[in-house]
């Protein structure tokens, strides 16, 4: 039986960091430089996500992750309530663009040994894809694939009763 041709876009290595942002809910949760490390907290516990983007000025300065307030907030001994934003963020920030795709995003997290990374498009801030939304898209794409096999399997015994 032959298989169709797969366009780019069915093949998880290819799919398009714009289709992957597309299932996701739209919210996009981010703070300022110096806004507190206790607000920045309170917004990360409320919102059950892991990491914000600092902005200035519609620019992305930094990002904060839970790890780096545990790490350079709590284990430093510095106060949450008097320490800012950007005494305790990553100032070099890995980030992707709206252009790559499945692949690149894992080479980049992967690389910088990191969990979350900001998606741009034309320099401004469109999304932040994690790790485990990647995990995610992965696991439906390969239960398609397992689907589309099954029912070709189906399709070839029964054809031949």
């Amino acid at each position: 039986m032959d298989h169709p041709l797969r366009s780019p876009e069915q093949i998880l290595a290819y799919r398009p960091l714009k289709q992957i942002l597309a299932a996701k809910p739209k919210a996009l949760w981010t703070i300022g430089a110096r806004d507190t490390a206790l607000s920045a907290m309170q917004l990360m516990a409320d919102k059950n996500i892991g990491l914000l983007v600092v902005m200035e000025h519609r620019a992305i300065v930094g990002v904060l992750s839970e790890r780096d307030c545990v790490r350079r907030l709590v284990l430093a001994g510095k106060s949450p309530e008097a320490t800012s934003v950007a005494d305790i963020m990553v100032r070099n920030v890995v980030k992707a663009d709206i252009a790559n795709s499945f692949v690149d995003c894992l080479k980049l997290m992967h690389e910088h040994q990191i969990r979350h990374l900001p998606v741009i498009e034309n320099d401004d801030l469109v999304g932040v894809i994690s790790v485990r939304d990647l995990l995610s898209e992965a696991v439906a794409h390969h239960a398609r694939v397992i689907s589309e096999l099954e029912r070709e399997r189906l399709t070839m015994l029964t054809s031949t009763a």
